[in-house]
C-alpha cells in the first residue's frame, strides 16, 4: 500500500541522541513527531531466527510507514488494543541505510521488527545484474551487526500492476532474480539473522498475475506473506480475500503464512468483516495478522480509507474481542 520516495539516513550521534530522547521526525515533510517518552536503552538478547520460523502461536502486528523509532504507533495499538503487538511492520526504500539501533530498540521492548524494503524507482533487472552490490553488502552488514532477529520482506506485492516493479513494469524473472541476488548476497556476508518473507498481493481482479512465476523457491523463503484489505474494491470475506491465493500458494510452497498486510475499511460492516477476518485467520492457521492502523488513500484514487481498529466503537469492540478470542497475540521471544 506505501511507495516511499524519501530517504533516511542516520549518523551514529544521532542515534544516540534520538535513542536518549526518544524524539523522531516524519518522513516526507508531513511534520515532526515525538514520542516523549524517554526509554532507557536495554541489552539485546540475541536470537538467532531458526527458532521463529515456524512459531507455535498466532502473532498480533501493526504496521504503518514511521520509523523504529517513532513508537507512538505501537503505544497507541496497545493502549487500544489491549496488547502490545508481537510485529512492528515498517517500510523503507532501497539504498536507505539499516537502523540497527532503531530496531533493536524494537526487540528489546517485544516486538519482532519487520522491514518492508521498497525498491521505489531502481529497476528489479538493474539489482539482479549486480548494479547495486554495494549497497546490498552494507545493508547485509548491517543487518547482522543488529543483535536480534528480523523479518525481511523486498518489493512486496510484485504481483501488483499499480508498483513501480509490477508486472507492467518488471517480469516476474527479474524479481525472482533481484530477490536470489539479495538473498545470495547476505549469505555471502554471513547474514543469519533474517527471516525471509515473501509477499503478493492476493489474487484478485486487480492482481491477475500468475503467483508460481513470481516464487524464489522454498530455499529462499522462510515466510509467505499475504497483503490483502477489506475494502471497496477488494474482498469483504476471508474466503474470497484470503483462501484461493492461500490455495495458489499451497500448490507451489508449504511455508507457513503471514497476514503480513491488512485492514478493514470503515462502513456500516466494518465490525463483521473484522470478526471474519480473525475466525478466517485462525481457522486457516495463518501464524499472524499484521494491521495497517492509518488512514490513508486508496492506492490509486484520492478516496481516503480509515483502516484504524478506532474508526468507531464498535469497529475497536470487535477487534479486542475477536483478537483474543482467536488466539492471536504470541511473544516471539518466547519462540
Amino acid at each position: 500500500m506505501v511507495k516511499l520516495r524519501c530517504r533516511r539516513r542516520r549518523s551514529a550521534a544521532a542515534v544516540l541522541m534520538v535513542a536518549a530522547a526518544l524524539l523522531v521526525s516524519a518522513c516526507g515533510g508531513a511534520g515532526q513527531e515525538s514520542d516523549a517518552k524517554a526509554v532507557t536503552a536495554t541489552e539485546s538478547v540475541h536470537s538467532e531466527p531458526s527458532s521463529l520460523l515456524d512459531p507455535s502461536g498466532h502473532a498480533l502486528g501493526v504496521v504503518d510507514d514511521k520509523t523504529p523509532w517513532q513508537y507512538g504507533i505501537v503505544t497507541k495499538f496497545s493502549e487500544e488494543a489491549g496488547r502490545a503487538p508481537d510485529i512492528r511492520e515498517y517500510y523503507s526504500n532501497w539504498g536507505t541505510d539499516f537502523d540497527t539501533e532503531g530496531n533493536a530498540f524494537l526487540w528489546d521492548h517485544g516486538q519482532l521488527p519487520m522491514l518492508a524494503l521498497v525498491p521505489t524507482d531502481t529497476p528489479l533487472a538493474d539489482i539482479a545484474a549486480g548494479e547495486d552490490d554495494d549497497y546490498i553488502r552494507r545493508l547485509a552488514d548491517q543487518i547482522a551487526a543488529y543483535d536480534g532477529p528480523l523479518a525481511l520482506s523486498f518489493a512486496g506485492e510484485m504481483n501488483g500492476p499499480w508498483n513501480s516493479w509490477g508486472p507492467e513494469h518488471a517480469k516476474a524473472a527479474d524479481f525472482v532474480a533481484a530477490w536470489k541476488r539479495v538473498h545470495d548476497t547476505f549469505a555471502e556476508q554471513g547474514v543469519t539473522n533474517v527471516i525471509w518473507v515473501w509477499t503478493p498481493h492476493v489474487i484478485d481482479s486487480g492482481t491477475t498475475a500468475k503467483l508460481r512465476p513470481y516464487y524464489p523457491g522454498d530455499e529462499y523463503v522462510d515466510w509467505v506473506g499475504l497483503i490483502g484489505y477489506y475494502g471497496p474494491l477488494d474482498g469483504t470475506a476471508f474466503s474470497s480475500l484470503f483462501t484461493p491465493t492461500m490455495r495458489s500458494v499451497s500448490d507451489f510452497s508449504d511455508k507457513p503464512v503471514l497476514i503480513a498486510e491488512t485492514g478493514v475499511a470503515e462502513s456500516d460492516s466494518k465490525a463483521e468483516h473484522i470478526r471474519d477476518l480473525f475466525q478466517g485467520a485462525e481457522k486457516a492457521g495463518v501464524i499472524g495478522v499484521v494491521w495497517y492502523d492509518q488512514r490513508k488513500d486508496w492506492p490509486g484514487s484520492d478516496q481516503l480509507m480509515d483502516w484504524r481498529i478506532s474508526s468507531s466503537v464498535e469497529s475497536l469492540a470487535a477487534f479486542k474481542v475477536e483478537s483474543s478470542r482467536s488466539g492471536f497475540g504470541h511473544s516471539f521471544k518466547d519462540g
